[in-house]
């Protein structure tokens, strides 16, 4: 279903992550006092990314959960652990529902190894 009077997939695309934008601010100021708001400010980050067939920025992925849309403000909503097996990554699981969302930090060893070298060859 499209929305109705718009016509413009880009304007459709802008005026999602407006609103996407002003929820995730919505989430983060109400997240200590009111953590049920902002989880279905979170919920609601979510819905319009499915129906703007868009993908939730960058700036918001690790912040939400992508399962239950809680989002991450919420102190005791999340935890994290960082594991070195196989490739290293950063473990952030949710608390609420369980969802495990991994991230590979293997560029960052990279970068650190490299520094590294170049500071042995100077002495």
């Amino acid at each position: 279903m499209k929305w109705p009077g718009l016509t413009h997939s880009g304007e459709v695309r802008r005026i999602a992550l407006d609103r996407i934008a002003r929820l995730m601010e919505f989430a983060r100021r109400h997240a200590s006092e009111r953590p049920e708001l902002a989880r279905e400010a979170g919920r609601l980050i979510l819905r319009i990314c499915r129906k703007a067939r868009i993908r939730l920025p960058a700036a918001y992925k690790r912040l939400i959960c992508r399962k239950c849309g809680t989002p991450f403000y919420i102190p005791g909503s999340f935890r994290v652990r960082v594991r070195s097996r196989r490739s290293t990554h950063v473990i952030i699981t949710c608390t609420t529902c369980g969802y495990v969302k991994r991230i590979p930090a293997v560029k960052e060893k990279k970068a650190i190894r490299a520094s590294r070298r170049e500071d042995s060859w100077k002495t």
